[in-house]
C-alpha cells in the first residue's frame, strides 16, 4: 500500500474541496448548477468510472474470483454497518433525522472519492476491486436504504427494479461484460480511443465531486457546518467508529492484510452524496442531510489516512 500517495491524494481532495467552497461562496456553483452537476456525475462519469475500472484490467480466471470475492465482501461489510448504524441510532428520537444519520453511517461515497482513493492505495487492482463495491453499494443502498427512509412513510416504496436496474448496477453489468469477453473471445480488445473515452469522462468525478460538496459547504453557516453534536455523533461512527470495528474484526478471523486495509480503507469515506439527493427527494431534513455530508467529507480528509495508519499498527499486532 502506497501511503504517500494516499496523502497526496488527500491533499488533492482538500485542495479541489476549497475551491468548491469558494465557488460557491462568490456563486459560480449555486443550488441549480450543483444539481446539474450532480445528474452529470451520477448519469455519465461515474458510469463510465465504474467501466473503466472493471475493463482496465486483464481478464484472468485468478482477477474474477478476486472480483467476486470483493463483491461477497461488499455485501457483508454492507450488511455489518447497517446493523452498527441501527444500534447506535435507536435513541435519536427525531425520526428523520435518525433516518438520515442510520442511512449516512451505511452508506460511503464508495464511487466518486472510494475508486480514486483505492486506486492510489492499490494501484489498478484497487480501482477494480472497488468497482465491485459500487455494485454491493447501490443493490442494497435501493433495498436496504430505501427501507430505512421508508419508515411510517406510504409514499416511499421498495421495489426490485430500482435494487437491479439503476445508475450503479447497469454500468458495473456492462464492465464485467466487457471484462469477461476474453474468456469467449482470446483476441478480443477495446479499442484504444474507447478506453481513453472513458477514461477522460471517469476522470471528471472526482473534482467534481469535490466542487459540489464544497459548495454545499458554502450554503451552511461555520456553527452549522462545526456546532452540530449530532452530526459529530454521525461522523465518529462513519469516519472512526465503524472503520475500526471493521479492521479489528476481520483481524481476528483472519483475514490477509491486504483485504483488511482495503475494507478499512472502504468503510473510512464519508458518506455518499445520495442520502442528500434522496433526503432531498423525498423531503427528510433535507438541510441535516447536506450538513452531514459535507461535514463528513471535509473531517475525512484528516480522519482517513489516521484511520488507515492505525489499522496498520492493528494488523502488524
Amino acid at each position: 500500500m502506497d501511503f504517500t500517495a494516499l496523502l497526496n491524494t488527500i491533499a488533492t481532495l482538500f485542495i479541489m474541496l476549497i475551491v468548491g467552497y469558494i465557488a460557491g461562496k462568490i456563486g459560480i456553483i449555486d443550488s441549480v448548477a450543483s444539481k446539474k452537476l450532480s445528474g452529470l456525475i451520477i448519469s455519465i462519469a461515474q458510469p463510465a468510472l465504474i467501466i473503466s475500472s472493471l475493463v482496465k484490467m486483464q481478464y484472468s480466471a485468478e482477477n474474477l474470483a478476486l472480483g467476486l470475492k470483493t463483491l461477497a465482501l461488499g455485501f457483508i461489510v454492507h450488511l455489518f454497518m447497517g446493523l452498527v448504524a441501527y444500534i447506535a441510532c435507536i435513541k435519536i428520537k427525531n425520526l428523520d433525522e435518525r433516518k438520515i444519520i442510520e442511512f449516512s453511517m451505511i452508506f460511503g461515497n464508495t464511487g466518486f472519492i472510494g475508486i480514486p482513493i483505492m486506486e492510489s492505495l492499490f494501484g489498478d487492482i484497487g480501482a477494480f476491486m472497488a468497482s465491485f463495491i459500487v455494485a454491493s453499494f447501490n443493490i442494497l443502498m435501493w433495498t436496504l436504504g430505501i427501507a430505512i427512509l421508508g419508515r411510517k412513510r406510504d409514499d416511499i416504496r421498495l421495489t426490485w427494479k430500482k435494487a437491479l436496474i439503476n445508475k450503479g448496477t447497469v454500468p458495473s453489468v456492462i464492465g464485467w461484460a466487457i471484462f469477461l469477453l476474453p474468456a469467449l473471445i482470446p483476441s478480443f480488445k477495446l479499442p484504444t480511443f474507447a478506453l481513453s473515452s472513458l477514461s477522460y469522462i471517469a476522470s471528471l468525478c472526482t473534482p467534481v465531486s469535490m466542487l459540489i460538496i464544497g459548495a454545499l459547504l458554502a450554503g451552511r453557516s461555520m456553527k452549522m457546518i462545526f456546532g452540530s453534536g449530532k452530526v459529530y455523533y454521525l461522523c465518529a461512527f462513519k469516519l472512526i467508529i465503524i472503520p475500526l470495528l471493521v479492521c479489528v474484526l476481520m483481524k481476528l478471523m483472519g483475514f490477509s492484510d491486504m483485504w483488511i486495509l482495503f475494507a478499512t480503507a472502504l468503510t473510512s469515506m464519508p458518506s455518499a452524496t445520495s442520502v442528500s439527493m434522496l433526503a432531498e427527494l423525498y423531503d427528510i431534513s433535507p438541510g441535516f442531510s447536506a450538513q452531514g455530508v459535507g461535514t463528513s467529507s471535509l473531517l475525512s480528509i484528516a480522519t482517513m489516512p489516521c484511520v488507515i495508519w492505525v489499522a496498520q499498527k492493528i494488523i502488524e499486532l
